[in-house]
């Protein structure tokens, strides 16, 4: 009897905790919508193009009814295969998820009968509602952009894995805990708002298992360089003997160089200072308000032809070799344009990793880059200085919704378990701001405009540009299934570049894409040496390689960088001493510092 009341005392004194602090982040919640200026997702944006496509819709009421019996005939026969069942005959389902969708992986959703139907009546709605705005005709084509994303949007957070009630998985939990996975998982959404004060930042990852330059990022280095931009990495080396020519990356800035030093075993990083190359990183800073006015110029200057200048008092070179990733890609480009232009020819070569340079099409990005949603964003960054790292986290994991938000809310909050550990989502998670005056430029000229392909279409510096005079051997390597980078914006390189390119197409994604360690052994990438002019005609007459494209570029590169004869160059020993060990402290500033 005793052991009853103290458990019933506990459970009293746990859900008063629970009560008190739902009430202070109810407050903060409410508080942070009164507060809320930019949205990423502009409600009116929005409503104008799901009015725009209604007014569609029902101009053509002939169409409209069609489509209505064709959902009430597919019903149809999922009440008709579902009986047949019931009577224990074997039949094929109506309808199955694709190959790509891991929400009905439970064995429950195709053996139990009730499951079986709720997720096929689910499939069939959500597939007629998806091909519905997909066919309208007579609509503005971005906001069908539009119109198609939010559906889908809406359609995947009603599905039945995300409700308590409609998830096997959930159900069982539930009676096999008493009901304990709900209150844990209550316990875990007050946390994600608390540490959104008040905005839901949903926990992919334990966090507190990782702090970079500890068990991320560790390869061994030395910040050699730094200035207002960007400290520069110098890695120690590994070999006996290192490539006369140096090798210098440079990452993206709307995340943190260390997607490229995960572990030990898949980072490239320390795989490229293993074969003998002197490795030079950018390490990007987060930035505050005072460097609002920061261009994309002055990342230019201030990044890699900073960076090329104090790589040669460093090691005495005067030709490098030069990797950019994603939007570190492009910057990489107009640096090289820009060189060109001004006789620079300190660049030997180039690698380019998912970098598009023809942004015709740049994938469902473009939903959030139209004019009235950039200049609602300039308005929010004349008070701030700079956009927040959480909203275009919200753009990158709205285009991946499933695996990014509602397999996180059925973990964390329905099933009530703690988010596992996690090298690549404690990088995701890890965001950085972004200077005003550097992202207006590059969204309206880079995405909106397109003019990084037009000669004289970007002026850097107060020079025009033209990718054409690009002259220097490149690599590019484009991943097939890029949702951020898109390799059809990628292969125009192989025309619009003025020197011989190597495409290479790897399987996969942008991060795990790229993030392929040899050992691994996964994945595969294509190769095809001639350049047709359409993507779909070299695709098709490319070879089929098994596992990681590192070794071949490895390959390529190892050309282009002179005699692996010189002697290791320490980091501090040539005219740049050095201010601190590698990762350093720009990377460390987190978002919400």
């Amino acid at each position: 009897m005793q052991q009853v009341l103290t458990g019933q005392a506990e459970a009293a004194e746990r859900w008063n905790e629970l009560a008190e602090r739902s009430q202070r982040v109810v407050q903060a919640f409410w508080e942070h919508q009164s507060e809320q200026g930019f949205q990423v997702t502009d409600p009116v944006s929005v409503g104008k193009a799901f009015l725009e496509m209604s007014a569609a819709l029902w101009s053509d009421p002939a169409k409209m009814m069609e489509a209505q019996s064709k959902l009430m005939q597919e019903n149809i026969a999922l009440w008709q295969s579902t009986n047949r069942r019931m009577m224990g005959e074997k039949v094929d389902p109506v309808i199955e998820p694709t190959g790509g969708d891991r929400r009905f992986k439970a064995n429950e959703w195709s053996e139990d009968l009730l499951f079986d139907f709720i997720k096929q009546s689910y499939l069939l709605s959500s597939r007629w509602a998806q091909s519905l705005v997909r066919d309208v005709e007579g609509i503005d084509p971005k906001s069908k952009e539009k119109v198609d994303f939010y559906t889908r949007q809406y359609l995947s957070a009603l599905s039945p894995t995300n409700f308590a009630m409609t998830n096997p998985a959930v159900l069982k939990k539930t009676m096999d805990t008493g009901g304990e996975n709900l209150m844990s998982g209550l316990q875990n959404l007050l946390s994600d708002l608390e540490k959104g004060d008040g905005r839901l930042a949903i926990s992919m990852t334990d966090e507190s298992k990782f702090e970079v330059g500890k068990n991320v990022a560790v390869t061994p280095g030395k910040v050699v360089f730094q200035n207002d931009l960007m400290q520069l990495i110098q890695y120690a080396p590994s070999t006996e003997t290192v490539y006369k020519r140096p090798l210098l990356f440079v990452p993206p800035w709307i995340n943190k160089f260390y997607v490229l030093d995960l572990q030990p075993k898949n980072s490239l990083i320390k795989w490229a200072v293993d074969q003998g190359y002197t490795l030079f990183v950018i390490s990007w800073v987060n930035p505050r308000k005072e460097l609002a006015n920061k261009s994309f110029s002055d990342y230019m200057l201030e990044g890699p032809i900073a960076a090329i200048d104090a790589i040669e008092q460093a090691t005495g070179e005067s030709k490098i070799n030069v990797l950019g990733f994603c939007i570190g890609g492009i910057l990489t480009v107009s640096t090289l344009a820009y060189m060109a232009e001004k006789g620079d020819d300190r660049v030997a070569s180039a690698t380019l990793l998912a970098t598009m340079v023809d942004l015709q099409d740049i994938g469902e990005v473009s939903v959030f880059i139209d004019d009235e949603q950039l200049a609602a964003m300039d308005r929010h960054m004349e008070e701030t200085g700079y956009l927040e790292a959480h909203h275009l986290a919200q753009i990158f994991n709205m285009m991946r919704e499933n695996d990014l938000i509602w397999s996180f809310v059925v973990n964390n909050y329905l099933l009530g378990r703690d988010a596992m550990p996690f090298d690549l989502l404690y990088w995701n998670s890890d965001s950085t701001r972004l200077p005003a005056s550097m992202l207006s430029y590059y969204l309206r000229k880079v995405y909106q405009e397109n003019l990084l392909k037009e000669p004289g279409g970007m002026v850097l510096d107060d020079t025009p540009i033209d990718i054409s005079k690009i002259k220097i051997p490149t690599y590019f390597l484009a991943t097939k299934e890029d949702h951020i980078a898109p390799w059809g914006s990628s292969y125009p390189a192989t025309s619009l570049l003025g020197g011989p390119v190597r495409f290479v197409l790897g399987a996969s994604g942008h991060i795990a894409g790229i993030v392929n360690p040899p050992a691994a052994n996964k994945y595969c990438h294509w190769i095809n040496a001639k350049k047709p002019k359409s993507k779909e005609d070299w695709f098709e007459g490319a070879e089929r390689h098994e596992g990681s494209w590192w070794p071949d570029w490895h390959s390529w590169l190892s050309k282009k960088s002179g005699t692996k004869k010189t002697s290791p160059r320490i980091p501090g020993e040539g005219k740049l001493p050095v201010i601190e060990d590698a990762p350093g402290s720009y990377v460390k500033v987190r978002a919400n510092d």
